[in-house]
């Protein structure tokens, strides 16, 4: 067993030599490049052992990759930072021209994709004669439905969109994670057969409440706290600490409270990046608040999706490569064309929409590393094997595959 330092020195350790490699040899996107190669190191190692069975490389190194905590990594460490960085960069004024948009496609899009995909997942299941209760299937539903806003702002980072459509897409996918976790959570305490009175109308109504708004609540009175210290200070290493402990002790009081810690940062982020620069942040200050930021925000970045690439190592291949989790991709895309394409038709009448908005929307809808670790945290039931690899192979889908033509799909459409 290694240690945690031991751990965390591996890791970085192969995000920088693969990184490097990346930027010299293959030219990816750094986050797509880090993800292939650590897939690719994932398949050798499969391969190696399969031709050559007295080689354990395979099992040693699956060994270290399980010591890491996909799930809390994820929902419990990385995803706090990384979407208080991401906001930290939006422009609200802008953004609240787009409010509407946003809000209609991180509530009714989810809740569109997780029914379409509940309901297909279930039904091709019956279809090739696999055990899937309809429950579980809206589990799967409703973590894969939500776009990820890692993946999504790091693959922007790459490509040049509309203005008011690059809103959209940031928007979108910083607000409808803490929407897609309350429905994941409503549909897992269905599934699991655990529900306190939750089931009901007015139970998703009073989680919703509490996990979104208070979730929304906390963050605006913890970033107004965080930006009043800031301006009554002119110090760039204190205003950075003050910032690492808006985000660190947000999210803890967010999960102990029981409100969406994710809403929370955004709204944080928005916050304190909106309004430091007016009246809190000196010239020096913002050039070292927004860099510390900017590289906390690429350095985890780079981790979260080697170790996505890494992750096929905890995975059974049979289950991978089955028909069900194939067919998930195709039905996932589907379901991302109809939540995209409802909700612009119910706002075409008010609200204006550039050239492409369909396809580019639809096509720019990545999941990543959130999607993988709310399918980790199901129980240890017969189905979460299938539901894990139809969630990693769409996640791997959308980044790779989605993630680096989105950019001749802007050209061929929204340009």
């Amino acid at each position: 067993m290694l240690s945690p330092f031991e751990l965390i020195s591996v890791l970085l350790v192969l995000t920088a030599a693969f990184g490097w490699a990346n930027h010299r040899f293959v030219g990816l996107p750094d986050t797509v490049g880090l993800l292939v190669m650590g897939l690719g190191a994932s398949i050798i190692l499969v391969l190696i052992e399969r031709f050559f069975p007295q080689v354990q490389l395979y099992e040693q190194v699956g060994v270290i990759i399980r010591q890491v905590d996909f799930q809390r990594t994820v929902l419990e460490g990385m995803l706090a930072f990384l979407l208080f960085a991401g906001a930290l960069h939006v422009d609200l004024s802008v953004l609240r021209e787009r409010a509407w948009v946003v809000g209609t496609m991180a509530t009714m899009g989810v809740m569109i994709s997780t029914v379409i995909v509940g309901a297909g997942f279930w039904a091709i299941a019956s279809l090739l004669g696999l055990n899937m209760p309809l429950a579980w299937a809206f589990v799967f539903g409703a973590l894969i439905s939500p776009t990820d806003p890692v993946a999504v702002l790091s693959t922007l980072r790459a490509v040049r969109v509309p203005k008011s459509l690059e809103l959209d897409m940031t928007g979108e996918s910083l607000f409808n994670d803490g929407v897609g976790v309350v429905a994941f959570t409503i549909a897992l305490t269905i599934a699991a057969g655990t529900g306190h009175g939750a089931t009901g109308f007015s139970g998703v109504a009073e989680l919703f409440v509490l996990e979104a708004l208070g979730g929304g609540l906390l963050g605006f009175i913890a970033g107004y706290l965080a930006y009043s210290a800031m301006k009554q200070i002119d110090n760039y290493s204190v205003e950075v600490l003050i910032s690492l402990g808006l985000v660190t002790g947000t999210y803890v009081l967010a999960a102990r409270l029981g409100t969406s810690g994710p809403i929370a940062m955004v709204v944080a982020g928005l916050l304190i990046g909106n309004r430091g620069p007016h009246d809190a942040f000196s010239d020096l200050t913002q050039r070292y608040l927004f860099g510390f930021w900017t590289l906390v925000d690429e350095i985890l970045n780079s981790v979260l999706f080697l170790l996505i690439g890494l992750e096929v190592l905890v995975l059974r291949p049979d289950v991978l490569l089955s028909w069900l989790p194939v067919a998930a991709i195709l039905l996932v895309l589907l379901a991302r064309l109809a939540s995209v394409a409802i909700p612009i038709w119910f706002l075409s009448a008010w609200k204006d929409f550039v050239r492409g908005t369909i396809p580019v929307l639809t096509w720019g809808g990545l999941r990543g590393g959130i999607s993988v670790a709310l399918a980790l945290s199901i129980p240890e039931i017969p189905e979460k094997s299938t539901i894990l690899a139809a969630t990693y192979l769409v996640v791997l889908f959308t980044i790779i595959v989605q993630g680096l033509s989105l950019r001749r799909v802007v050209e061929n459409t929204a340009s």
